[in-house]
């Protein structure tokens, strides 16, 4: 059978697409971490969680220290093999270097529900909200505490200026720009719950917030 050179270029065309189309795809499935895992269940069952949903423990989600809200990851448990897939939507765990905290349906889908925890890889499936990078990927988290926010930048500079140390930023949200009063940087939680502490005891109150990376 003879192929017209014009239909031989299409079908190679459309083969080169396929196979490019192929290496993405496999390209998304990229190792970002191992480590422990452990889940959470009853206790915060209809808690809010990080991003403003309301936690559902029969909802295959997963808490992460700095990976993007929305982003979907594959967990594998190494000890049988058997993969759950996870959207992001929550923080932590903060609890003996664990790299994630999954709900407890995604719990049962790779068989630790019973033993608690699990040593894990985590594979990226999608991105989330922002760009997955090497640092929210392998959990490199930064805190600092909002002390203020106001809908005039001249306010919050004059909020800032009463506390030594602390800055003001803009923050564009949905519905329109915030200025917060933010103060310090600090690499863990704990450091900023103290810094917080102090804080206090001068008559400033605040929270400790994640910085997103």
């Amino acid at each position: 059978m003879n192929i017209q050179p014009s239909l031989l270029l299409i079908i190679l065309f459309a083969f080169l697409v396929s196979s490019c189309a192929t290496v993405r795809s496999t390209g998304t499935m990229e190792k970002l971490d191992t480590g422990v895992a452990s889940w959470y269940g009853s206790k915060f069952h209809g808690k809010l969680t990080a991003n403003g949903e309301t936690y559902n423990m029969n909802d295959l989600t997963a808490a992460h220290r700095s990976l993007p809200f929305n982003t979907i990851v594959n967990v594998v448990n190494l000890d049988n093999g058997k993969s759950v897939q996870v959207r992001i939507n929550d923080r932590g765990p903060y609890v003996d270097n664990r790299i994630i905290d999954l709900s407890r349906e995604a719990a049962r889908k790779i068989d630790m529900e019973n033993a608690g925890i699990a040593r894990v890889r985590l594979e990226l499936i999608k991105e989330g909200d922002r760009p997955v990078t090497r640092n929210n990927a392998r959990s490199v988290e930064r805190f600092t505490i909002q002390l203020a926010s106001f809908n005039s930048k001249s306010e919050a500079r004059r909020a800032s200026r009463d506390i030594r140390g602390s800055r003001v930023q803009e923050v564009r949200t949905a519905n329109n720009t915030v200025y917060r009063v933010y103060y310090g940087t600090y690499r863990n939680k704990r450091n900023a719950d103290r810094a917080l502490a102090r804080l206090k005891q001068h008559g400033h109150d605040g929270f400790v917030k994640q910085l997103e990376n």
